[in-house]
């Protein structure tokens, strides 16, 4: 129990840091500005080059791990958008929200540092495959439901190109696609271009979970959805089950990257979440405070799912 506090300690109490610098100080909003653009466009961006360079070409190319936790992530969402749209009557737009607020997880800001930290270097494949995937995938799925929904008013043409815009110039997808490149071709950067680097992807996980926690305290809670019943349980428990169990299910994955997929699923509600919802004007006080409710349970949440990983009580092989 005293490692998994170790690694948590630091890790949430920079977040927590962040959230009493904020309250104390009284910035506005506008303030984070910068810190969000370099951690966006240089520090995280940078860790995801650094960990897929160094990566054997022949590990980046596991379709068959990427596409089994897609496949989970998309069962969980696929769930939450049915309950709210057939039990509860919501909006197709309602429930696209709802349905990233538990299955989108804050892979990219908390998900590099903790798993590296909880589990080695051999985590930094299936999370960066994680992270680029998913995330590219969500920027898809997001407009195009909202298009289908009526709330975004873009033409088709229209819609589609600034979809491929965004994916293919966002700064983790271009980190990434250089990385499979430097990979593939075997290059050898040099030495003070990877020194740069390496400065860079040191401040990510600092930064990111500093800058997350300001971010907490710039939006207080002011409205509880009734939907948070559900949505909170799907996101921390729900979802790395559905992972796990699709992953020993196909079977033939390294244990770390079983691991990594699983405790990067636990993860809370993604602040990006809120940053669609307000692109669209949909359910953003509530988005808010799922993200802000599942961020302060998931102390609790990971360090269970932690437990549970670092003791061998996860089986790697849950089918024979």
């Amino acid at each position: 129990m005293a490692d998994i506090v170790s690694l948590l300690l630091p890790f949430f109490g920079l977040i927590l840091i962040g959230y009493i610098a904020a309250k104390a100080t009284k910035q506005p909003a506008e303030a984070l500005g910068w810190l969000n653009t370099f951690i966006i466009y240089a520090a995280l961006p940078a860790l995801f080059f650094k960990l897929v360079s160094r990566t054997p070409i022949e590990e980046l190319t596991r379709v068959d791990f990427i596409a089994t936790d897609i496949a989970a992530t998309y069962a969980v969402f696929i769930l939450l958008f049915v309950i709210g749209r057939l039990l509860r009557g919501n909006s197709l737009a309602d429930c696209t929200i709802q349905s990233f607020a538990g299955a989108y997880g804050n892979i990219g800001y908390m998900g590099p540092g903790l798993a590296l930290l909880a589990l080695g270097e051999g985590a930094a494949v299936p999370v960066a495959l994680i992270i680029c995937f998913e995330n590219a995938l969500h920027f898809i799925v997001a407009p195009a439901l909202m298009a289908a929904a009526g709330d975004d008013k873009r033409s088709l043409s229209r819609l589609v190109a600034d979809i491929v815009r965004k994916v293919g110039l966002h700064p983790f997808i271009l980190s990434m696609a250089l990385g499979f490149a430097v990979a593939a071709l075997h290059i050898d950067p040099p030495l003070a271009f990877q020194r740069l680097v390496d400065y860079l992807a040191q401040a990510a996980a600092p930064c990111a979970l500093f800058a997350m926690g300001v971010t907490l305290a710039l939006r207080p809670l002011k409205r509880i959805p009734a939907e948070i019943s559900y949505i909170v349980p799907a996101k921390l428990i729900l979802h790395p089950i559905a992972v796990f169990v699709a992953l020993t299910a196909i079977g033939g994955f390294e244990p770390v990257w079983i691991q990594a997929a699983v405790l990067l699923a636990s993860l809370p509600t993604a602040t990006n979440v809120f940053v669609i919802g307000q692109q669209y004007g949909v359910w953003q006080e509530r988005a808010s405070a799922t993200i802000l409710i599942t961020t302060v349970l998931s102390v609790v949440t990971v360090s269970l799912w932690l437990i549970v990983i670092r003791s061998g009580l996860l089986p790697l092989q849950l089918f024979p």
